[in-house]
């Protein structure tokens, strides 16, 4: 095989190993991401109000941490995300180092009709490529919207270097972006290998906001 164009990390994050959270589990979760949510500080005049059910999405591990993101809108129309990351054990009672992160958009999918795809986003770290380049690793999950698919994929330059199977409508990504003046593009596949949606992260303004996607 010739050489590589591109050396970036391809499916570096393990796969989703559980199911979606639920039981105790997800009540332990809950907690660590309401208390996020508790810590946002709302720009002058936004009202966050009661966050309603937490849609939980695939866990995925990286760099030594397991990341269960999340989303659930409010009653005040917003919508708060974020995650839930802690170090792993072969338990539910070994998982140590609980950290949570939240935020909060106005920019919803209810409020955007057009959308294919409800994506959210988070930056985890960076990596160091050839000759000082860099990448940021994000983690990005989110849903299809009135589109039928099986999985999702992320390509940077045409390159897939991550994918997630849907799970109950649900996925969770986490790939480099931003390298060498590409950046990332997200791709809803159905199960006859055609790609019905697309979301390129080049058309985000600050890569905190849910985004929207055209069916292609």
């Amino acid at each position: 095989m010739p050489p590589e164009d591109r050396v970036v990390p391809r499916f570096a994050a393990e796969p989703p190993q559980e199911l979606l959270p639920y039981g105790n589990w997800a009540d332990a979760l809950r907690e660590a991401f309401l208390a996020a949510v508790g810590q946002i500080e709302p720009e002058a005049g936004v009202e966050l109000g009661e966050v309603r059910e937490i849609r939980w999405h695939p866990d995925r591990s990286w760099n030594g941490r397991t990341y269960v993101p999340a989303a659930a809108p409010t009653s005040t129309g917003l919508e708060v995300f974020g995650y839930v990351s802690f170090v792993a054990g072969e338990e539910v009672e070994e998982r140590t180092d609980f950290e949570a992160s939240a935020e909060y958009t106005d920019e919803t999918a209810e409020q955007n009709p057009e959308w294919s795809l409800d994506l959210c986003d988070e930056e985890l770290g960076r990596w160091r490529g050839e000759e000082g380049r860099q990448a940021t690793i994000r983690l990005i999950w989110g849903s299809p919207l009135d589109v039928e698919g099986a999985i999702v994929t992320a390509e940077l330059a045409g390159l897939a270097v991550d994918q997630c199977v849907l799970v109950d409508g649900r996925f969770a990504l986490i790939a480099p972006d931003d390298y060498r003046n590409d950046t990332l593009e997200i791709v809803l596949w159905n199960r006859r290998g055609d790609a019905v949606a697309r979301e390129s992260f080049e058309e985000e303004d600050d890569g905190d906001d849910d985004g929207a996607a055209q069916a292609s």
